[in-house]
């Protein structure tokens, strides 16, 4: 590309209480094209897009905006200049509608008064023009992630565009809302508009992608065309070439921990299910975005009301059980969102990673807590799954997703375990983060003999990690798979209850 960047960025550097999250970077992008930012989690990429979004100031360095330096002083400052982000972490407010939403902080008044009739006309032709099937006056707190994901994008096109940033958009994206996503991107780009995208899942890239800059440890390591090998980027990455994402696992299935009996939920989400899970192996639950797949986890935990359901953990009846009982039973489930779910923000990893053990010997004598024996534990444990930034004093909201996620799984080994219930463990984490993830689940199996229940929409989870799998579909089970029966086509068979399926809809999970 000859013409002059429409946004350049020179020795960009920020720093917080000494740790640099980004350092000296340099980055360019032109108009009409798809810039993807990649690397680990905490590379920087998040750092990045938010001094560009307006979010964050640089503490040095130079951007220059259409030929011009430009001095950023808010997100609004931004969006006023055509820079607008849709972060991976919503700005929403549940309370109001999806036009209110829409144009916070820029409401249309008349007279002094809000304007209504305008702000919802303008929405309506906002969400008509991205093919968004939302009603403006809808309230926001019954809408699923992904129609808020929508909400979100709705809010960065109510004005001209110059530059869009979308941060990791598929992950709450069903297929069809991801090929349509995908088709808004190259209108958008179509429009002569640049785009910043930030995703690690390769296929995207190879779909969507233009160039590369890769980020490592908040450095800057090259740019580079999207066509690049898919080994090659991961080298640029991590640092170090990553052979086989996917370990090999040995199961010996022993005695059965977990027994499900004619599960069905009050909402109907789950209808009549049946799982057994044993020691020594990992069972998957597959199944698409709504099936019930996570339902039946959240269930068996007591997070959702059930009827009907007969519930067997290490020989006891639990169906009637606290999650708190539960827990102490010896049984751990770490939830797919973990913002809302698996960690308080704002407060310390260290604290967070305690919680659940707070009760055992290990952290307490009665009602006095241990502090010395918790920040030992801790650290052991931070170090364990290479918590970066290390200072376990700093609040999770501070870290990186997947070091969030670092943080889940180090909770998750704070006290005796018998049965671990992973949902959606690998959602907006990096290859590296990925990999560690899976080894992980693997030593659980084969080193510590615990039973290991996966729920993943994420098919080669599946195939490559699980001994038995469940598949599911409107609430039931279609299908129980076994060893050299979990294959892709089997599973994909079972996804509808006609057992017709598109195969090509399905070949970007795949990589």
């Amino acid at each position: 590309m000859n013409e002059s960047p429409l946004l350049e960025l020179k020795g960009i550097t920020r720093e917080y209480s000494g740790y640099k999250a980004l350092d000296n970077v340099d980055f360019t992008l032109h108009s009409g094209e798809v810039h993807v930012l990649f690397g680990e989690n905490g590379a920087g990429k998040s750092t990045l897009i938010s001094i560009i979004a307006g979010a964050v100031k640089a503490n040095s360095g130079q951007i220059r905006f259409k030929g011009q330096t430009l001095k950023l002083s808010s997100v609004h400052h931004a969006r006023k200049l055509g820079i607008s982000a849709v972060f991976q972490e919503f700005s929403l407010i549940p309370e109001l509608t999806v036009e209110e939403n829409i144009f916070l902080g820029v409401e249309e008044t008349r007279y002094g008064c809000l304007n209504r009739t305008a702000m919802h006309d303008r929405a309506t032709r906002v969400l008509a023009r991205l093919g968004f099937q939302l009603r403006p006056d809808a309230s926001t707190a019954f809408l699923s992630r992904a129609e808020q994901q929508m909400v979100e994008i709705a809010k960065a096109f109510r004005d001209d565009l110059s530059i869009l940033i979308l941060d990791e958009p598929t992950a709450s994206l069903t297929e069809r809302e991801t090929k349509d996503l995908f088709s808004l991107v190259n209108h958008v780009k179509s429009q002569h508009v640049g785009i910043i995208y930030i995703t690690h899942r390769m296929n995207e890239i190879r779909q969507i992608g233009d160039r590369i800059t890769i980020l490592r440890d908040g450095k800057f390591i090259d740019t580079v065309k999207a066509n690049t090998p898919d080994n090659e980027l991961v080298r640029m990455m991590t640092g170090k070439a990553i052979d086989q994402i996917f370990p090999a696992i040995r199961f010996k299935p022993e005695k059965e921990v977990l027994k499900i009996r004619n599960l069905s939920t009050t909402d109907k989400s789950v209808i009549d299910a049946s799982i057994n899970v044993r020691r020594g192996e990992i069972v998957g639950i597959a199944g698409l975005v709504g099936s019930g797949k996570s339902e039946i986890a959240r269930s068996c935990f007591g997070l959702i009301p059930k009827i009907a359901a007969e519930i067997t953990f290490n020989g006891e009846e639990i169906s009637q059980l606290s999650p708190k009982e539960i827990l102490d039973r010896g049984m751990f489930y770490i939830p797919a969102d973990r913002r809302e779910e698996g960690l308080m923000m704002m407060r310390s990893a260290r604290e967070n990673i305690a919680l659940p053990a707070l009760t055992t010997p290990s952290f307490s004598s009665g009602i006095v807590l241990k502090r010395m024996a918790e920040q030992i534990q801790v650290k052991k444990l931070s170090a364990i799954f290479n918590l970066q930034p290390s200072n376990t004093e700093l609040d999770a909201g501070l870290f990186s997703g997947g070091n969030q996620q670092k943080i889940m799984l180090a909770k998750c080994q704070s006290r005796q375990v018998d049965l671990f219930i992973f949902d959606e463990p690998t959602v907006g984490v990096d290859v590296g983060t990925r990999t560690a993830i899976y080894k992980f689940i693997r030593d659980l199996c084969e080193q510590s003999g615990a039973a290991v229940l996966l729920i993943s929409s994420d098919l080669p989870e599946i195939l490559h990690l699980t001994h038995r799998v469940y598949v599911m579909c409107g609430g039931s089970i279609t299908a129980e798979l076994e060893s050299d029966e979990i294959v892709e086509k089997n599973i994909l068979k079972h996804f509808f209850r006609d057992g017709s399926f598109m195969l090509t809809n399905y070949e970007h999970t795949l990589n």
